[in-house]
C-alpha cells in the first residue's frame, strides 16, 4: 500500500513538473512575428455567411460546406453540401470563397475562371460562366451572370449573349477606369458600381495626366528600372475624377456632370437609388471642409439637386455611402460626425433630416443592416468603451433607447440576415480567444457555435496592466497599457520600449486577444523589457474633438500626450529612465523620429520604420485633410518637418524603409540621411529591397529580429 502511495506521489510530481515546464514555454521570434496568423492562430469559423433571403448559415467545415437552417421551429437542421463537380478549369482542392448574387446563386473566381453555382439545399450545380483575359482584376458579377472587370486601365463587360465588350477605351495609361480612386481614402475600396438589378454599370474615371510622375525603382531587374507612378504630393496638382454610367443594353455611356465648380474635388459615397434612376455622390472640396450630397440623373448625367451640405472649420470626413431603408426609394441612413461623433441619421431624398437615430459621446463603427419587421437598425459601436465594440439595435424613428444585442466584454463583429432577425456574433476579449454565437436580434434565442481554445496556454506570458492617464491638456482621459517582464520584480529596474502610432484613423488598444495586442510585445517582455503603449489625442474612435486636436500641427499635441506617458513611466520605481527605447511605423515612424529630435535625451535609442519626415512629400488627400496645403499652413509644415532638426539627435536612431514604398516614398528617409551626412550626425539605416510600405511574410521575421537586436544592443 505504501509503495503504491509513493508511486502515485512520484507520478503526480512528474506531471506537475511537466506542466510547469510546458507553462514556461517562450515565444520564438517567428512565433512572435507571424504566429497569430499561422501556427498560433486562434480557431475560427471558416468563411461564415448568411444565404441571402434566408436564415441559413454557411460555413466551411472539414473541407466541405455546412449549412445550418435557423428557420421556423428552430430545430437548427444541418445540411452537409458536397463540393459537386466543379468545371475542370477551376482546379480546386478545397471549397472556394463564395460571393452571393441572388438568393440561390453565387459565384467564385479561380484564376481566369468565373464559376457560378445554383445552391439549394436539394440541388447543387456549378457552371463555368466565363474565362477572363489575363490580367483581369476588380471582378464583379451581377444577376444574369453579367460580369464587369478591368484589364490594366480599362473597364470591360461580359454576358453570354454579347461576349466581352470594352466599355472604356482609354489609350493613355494615366487615365484609369474602374479602380479605386483618391488613393483609397474616404472609405473608397472599389471603382465599379453595379445598379441594384444589374441593369446599369457605373465606374470611376481618374485622369492623372496632370499629376507629376514619381519613380519607384525596382531593384530585382538588371539593370534596375524605374516604374513611374502618379503620386500627388501636398499642395501640388491633383488628379481629376468623374463617374461614368454604362448601359449594356445599348452600349451608351453617360458622364455625370460633377465638375460644376471644381475638377480636383473628391467623389465619395457613391450610391445608386433603388429604382436605378439616380446616383447620389458626396462631392467633397479639395480643402475637405465642405461636402455637398448631390443627386444625378443617370439618363442625362445632369445634377438634379443638392440634398444638403456639411461644413467644418477643420474637415468633413465622409467614409460611408447612403443606405436606403428596406423597401424605400425615398428614405435613407446617412452617417455623419456633425455632432462630434459618428452617428446615424434618417433623411429623405428632399434632403430633410427626419430624425437622428443614435446620439451620445460614442462612435458608431458599422451599420450592419435592418430588422425589417420591427423597424430597427442594427449596428456596432463603442458605446460601452472606446476599447470595446458591441452590437446594438435602435428604432429608426429614434423613439427608443439603444439596446445591446451581444454579451461578453471585448471586440464583437457581426453578420446579419437579410431580414435582420439573426446575427452571427464573433468576439474576442481578455481571456477569450474567440467565442462565436448565433443570436436572435429579439433576444429569444442564442446558441454558441464555437469556443476557441487558447493557443497560447502553454507559454509563459507576461502580466498586462491597463492604465489611464490624463492628456497634456490636463482634462482628456487617455488609455495606456503596460506589459511587464516575465518574473516581474517591483524592486528591480527594467528597460522600457515605448511602441506608438498615435495617428488618425488608427486605434492600437482594444479589449481583444492576445491581451497585449501583439505577441512581439510579449516576446520582448520575455527578454526582460517593459513594453508601454498609449493612445494620445489624434488617434481614432474617440470623436472629432479628440482626433482634430492635432489639426494643422501634426506631431505637436501627440508628442505632448506621449510625454505624459513617459513621465508616468519615470515615476515608477521599477522603470530605468536611462534605458528607454521607442519604436513605431509609418505615422508611428514620424512620431518616433519627432520625439527623438524634439525631446532629445529622453530615449536612449529608437527604431523608426517607413517614417514620414516631411509632410510636403506625402499624398494630397491624407495630408491636406490634417495640415491644409504647405502654401496655406507653412508654419505647421515647418514645425512638423524633421530634416532641419537632425542636430538635436541624442542617443541611437535606426531608420528602416522598403525600397518600393509607394505610400511613404523612400525619398523621406533618404533625404533625412543626406541631411545627417551634411550635418555630421550619425544614424543607423536598413532597407528592405522590393518591399512596399510594410515588410510582410517571412521577411517580417528578419525585420523584427533586426529591431529586437537593436534594442538588445543599446538598452540591455
Amino acid at each position: 500500500m505504501r509503495l503504491k502511495f509513493v508511486f502515485i506521489t512520484v507520478q503526480l510530481a512528474l506531471c506537475m513538473a511537466v506542466l510547469a515546464q510546458a507553462q514556461q514555454k517562450l515565444f520564438t521570434i517567428a512565433e512572435a512575428t507571424n504566429g497569430m496568423a499561422t501556427t498560433l492562430a486562434v480557431k475560427n469559423i471558416k468563411a461564415p455567411m448568411w444565404q441571402p433571403g434566408t436564415n441559413r448559415f454557411w460555413q466551411i467545415d472539414n473541407d466541405q460546406w455546412k449549412v445550418t437552417d435557423y428557420e421556423g421551429d428552430m430545430t437548427n437542421k444541418e445540411y452537409t453540401i458536397p463540393q459537386g463537380i466543379y468545371p475542370l478549369d477551376a482546379k480546386l482542392t478545397a471549397p472556394p470563397a463564395l460571393k452571393w448574387i441572388t438568393t440561390n446563386t453565387a459565384y467564385f473566381v479561380n484564376g481566369s475562371s468565373v464559376v457560378t453555382g445554383t445552391l439549394n439545399i436539394n440541388s447543387f450545380s456549378w457552371e463555368l460562366t466565363a474565362t477572363l483575359p489575363a490580367g483581369a482584376e476588380n471582378i464583379m458579377v451581377m444577376k444574369g451572370n453579367k460580369i464587369a472587370y478591368t484589364v490594366e486601365n480599362n473597364v470591360y463587360y461580359f454576358d453570354k449573349r454579347q461576349g466581352h465588350i470594352k466599355v472604356s477605351n482609354e489609350s493613355n495609361k494615366n487615365i484609369v477606369c474602374g479602380k479605386p480612386v483618391h488613393r483609397d481614402e474616404f472609405g473608397i475600396d472599389k471603382g465599379i458600381f453595379w445598379s441594384p438589378e444589374g441593369t446599369l454599370l457605373a465606374y470611376y474615371r481618374m485622369d492623372q495626366t496632370m499629376v507629376k510622375d514619381y519613380p519607384v525603382v525596382k531593384w530585382d531587374a538588371i539593370p534596375a528600372r524605374a516604374d513611374l507612378v502618379k503620386y500627388p504630393m501636398a499642395g501640388d496638382t491633383s488628379h481629376q475624377v468623374t463617374l461614368v454610367v454604362y448601359n449594356p443594353s445599348n452600349g451608351n455611356s453617360v458622364t455625370l456632370r460633377t465638375g460644376e465648380k471644381h475638377k480636383d474635388h473628391y467623389l465619395t459615397c457613391v450610391t445608386w437609388s433603388p429604382d436605378e434612376k439616380y446616383i447620389y455622390i458626396g462631392i467633397l472640396s479639395r480643402a475637405q471642409n465642405h461636402l455637398l450630397l448631390n443627386q444625378y440623373d443617370v439618363a442625362t448625367g445632369e445634377k438634379v439637386k443638392t440634398l444638403f451640405e456639411e461644413f467644418s472649420k477643420k474637415y468633413v470626413h465622409p467614409t460611408h455611402p447612403l443606405t436606403f431603408l428596406p423597401g424605400s426609394n425615398d428614405r435613407f441612413i446617412w452617417q455623419s460626425e456633425k455632432d462630434g461623433y459618428n452617428h446615424l441619421y434618417v433623411y429623405n431624398i428632399d434632403g430633410k433630416q427626419l430624425n437622428q437615430v443614435t446620439k451620445g459621446e460614442w462612435v458608431v463603427n458599422e451599420l450592419l443592416g435592418f430588422n425589417k419587421d420591427e423597424g430597427e437598425v442594427i449596428f456596432t459601436a463603442s458605446k460601452e468603451s472606446p476599447l470595446e465594440k458591441h452590437i446594438y439595435k435602435a428604432a429608426l424613428n429614434g423613439g427608443s433607447a439603444v439596446d445591446r444585442i451581444d454579451a461578453g466584454a471585448g471586440m464583437h463583429g457581426a453578420l446579419i440576415t437579410d431580414d435582420g432577425k439573426y446575427i452571427y456574433d464573433a468576439y474576442q476579449g481578455e481571456g477569450t480567444p474567440r467565442n462565436c454565437y448565433i443570436r436572435a436580434v429579439n433576444g429569444n434565442f442564442s446558441t454558441q457555435i464555437l469556443k476557441a481554445p487558447n493557443p497560447l496556454a502553454e507559454y509563459n506570458r507576461p502580466e498586462i496592466r491597463n492604465i489611464t492617464l490624463t492628456a497634456a491638456d490636463n482634462t482628456t482621459k487617455l488609455y495606456g497599457r503596460l506589459i511587464l517582464p516575465i518574473g516581474f520584480d517591483s524592486t528591480k529596474k527594467y528597460p522600457v520600449i515605448v511602441y506608438l502610432y498615435n495617428g488618425p484613423n488608427v486605434q492600437l488598444l482594444h479589449n481583444a486577444f492576445p491581451e497585449s495586442g501583439n505577441l512581439w510585445y510579449e516576446y520582448m517582455a520575455q527578454q526582460g523589457y517593459i513594453v508601454f503603449c498609449m493612445e494620445g489625442r489624434g488617434s481614432w474612435n474617440r470623436g472629432l474633438a479628440f482626433e482634430q486636436a492635432t489639426y494643422c500641427k501634426l506631431g505637436e499635441v501627440e508628442m505632448a500626450d506621449q510625454m505624459q506617458g513617459v513621465e508616468y513611466l519615470k515615476k515608477q520605481k521599477y522603470v530605468d529612465g536611462k534605458r528607454m527605447g521607442l519604436h513605431g511605423w509609418s505615422y508611428g515612424g514620424f512620431m518616433t523620429t519627432s520625439l527623438m529630435l524634439k525631446y532629445p535625451g529622453t530615449f536612449a535609442c529608437a527604431v523608426a520604420g517607413g517614417p514620414v519626415l516631411d509632410w510636403r512629400m506625402y499624398e494630397v488627400m491624407y495630408t491636406e485633410r490634417y495640415m491644409q496645403t504647405p502654401q496655406e499652413n507653412p508654419d505647421g509644415y515647418k514645425k512638423a518637418a524633421l530634416m532641419d532638426k537632425v542636430k538635436n539627435l541624442q542617443g541611437k536612431l535606426m531608420l528602416i524603409h522598403g525600397t518600393s514604398d509607394d505610400v511613404v516614398v523612400w525619398q523621406h528617409s533618404l533625404a533625412f540621411l543626406k541631411k545627417c551626412v551634411d550635418e555630421g550626425v550619425q544614424v543607423d539605416y536598413f532597407v528592405y529591397p522590393g518591399h512596399e510600405h510594410n515588410v510582410r511574410g517571412k521577411d517580417r521575421v528578419h525585420l523584427m529580429q533586426k529591431i529586437t537586436d537593436y534594442f538588445n544592443l543599446y538598452l540591455k
